[in-house]
């Protein structure tokens, strides 16, 4: 069910179709059903919005509210009451001090001046309450007449999600339950890493598939390098150990191809029982009558042709050369990696240092170091009537 909280020529919150009167028959006739509250106000009533925001956060079905175009003054405090707060990337969000027409005497003002600070601390309670900021941060925010994006109000935790009609930018739900505690100064930060879209993730994935494709060839190179080969009767059987029942072996010198599932004999007599690339029963080499080895040796006489010896050396040399190579581009990559990562840090030191920090705040030096007198006389006649009258 839709409820829509929308300004007419003479409604605003706390009138009409926008009191608490009525939202409360909406919500009965929704009857526990899952409501979606659509808000476009300038504001009104604080004591109506506060208990529109009760019935809201009492009602025991799921409330959403949509930040549509404006949730400024009391609107902004019934925005607060969703279970999930979603604002339209067109829409405005304000937040500012209660305000009260009154009149009489200097007591009676002063009674009004009380009720208001009161009221605002109501106020306040619902928006620490809602985006974890402390309660210094969110006064500051009130007094100063706060007018939020809906990219500052995301950051600042007002509001849960961002509508641009494309897709929504949602906070993890993952993340943030265990950022809930964290100070409000945190939470921004990871909301703002969050939420923000940016191609370094799309640079970082470039460079990890480039220093993934290097170390591959790394691990290559040191399977290599380890690299034991035993000749049989059926071509090199190539390994990394010592070869022993249960031992992987491999057609090829890179150690990725298991041999073919058979029976070996090497060069030295011994039976090789090899199975889905593992040495499944090795049978040492036969004796005969005078203790000597069994062997067919002829079957694995290799003859030795002409420069063949020069062709291993070339051999040898063009394997150093493709090693250097490879030395080099890892060493690159990493360079690479390591600069980015530097960037990346001082990326992340600039965009903290540049965080909003509210006037009034703890953060705040000038809240810290300013003090505003009572009364500064700014004319030379009011300075020198105001000297004659403190001089001794």
């Amino acid at each position: 069910m839709k409820i829509y909280l929308y300004d007419t020529e003479t409604d605003c919150i706390g009138s009409g179709s926008l009191s608490s009167a009525y939202v409360k028959s909406q919500l009965d006739a929704a009857a526990g059903a899952d409501v979606a509250v659509h808000i476009s106000s300038v504001g009104g009533s604080a004591f109506d919005a506060i208990a529109i925001y009760d019935l809201l956060k009492k009602y025991p079905g799921n409330v959403t509210t949509h930040i549509d175009a404006l949730a400024a003054s009391a609107a902004s405090v019934v925005a607060m009451a969703g279970s999930k707060i979603v604002m339209s990337k067109y829409a405005l969000l304000m937040i500012h001090k209660p305000m009260v027409g009154s009149g009489g005497n200097a007591d009676e003002l002063l009674k009004d001046v009380q009720m208001l600070n009161v009221v605002q601390s109501r106020l306040a309670q619902i928006y620490i309450d809602k985006s974890g900021l402390d309660g210094v941060t969110v006064n500051s925010l009130i007094n100063s007449v706060t007018w939020m994006t809906a990219d500052q109000a995301l950051n600042l935790g007002f509001i849960d999600a961002i509508e641009d009609y494309t897709e929504t930018i949602i906070n993890s739900a993952l993340i943030k339950k265990y950022t809930d505690t964290a100070p409000a100064v945190y939470q921004r930060c990871i909301n703002k890493i969050l939420t923000q879209k940016t191609t370094m993730n799309t640079d970082n994935q470039e460079l990890i598939e480039r220093t993934t494709s290097v170390l591959d060839k790394i691990m290559n190179f040191f399977k290599r390098v380890v690299n034991k080969q035993t000749i049989t009767d059926k071509g090199t059987l190539h390994h990394s150990g010592d070869l022993s029942e249960g031992a992987d072996v491999y057609q090829d010198e890179d150690l990725t191809t298991p041999a073919v599932t058979d029976t070996y004999t090497t060069a030295d007599g011994e039976q090789l029982a090899v199975k889905q690339g593992k040495v499944a029963k090795l049978t040492p080499v036969a004796m005969d009558e005078e203790g000597e080895e069994n062997m067919p040796a002829a079957r694995f006489k290799l003859p030795v042709k002409p420069g063949e010896v020069q062709n291993r050396l070339q051999e040898v040399k063009a394997r150093l050369h493709a090693q250097n190579a490879l030395l080099n581009e890892a060493k690159t990559a990493l360079e690479e990696a390591q600069s980015r990562l530097a960037k990346t840090r001082e990326e992340v030191k600039n965009e903290i240092k540049s965080d909003f920090t509210p006037e009034g705040s703890k953060r705040s030096s000038k809240a810290k170091t300013e003090t505003q007198p009572f009364f500064a006389p700014q004319s030379p006649l009011a300075q020198n009537a105001v000297k004659r009258a403190v001089a001794p």
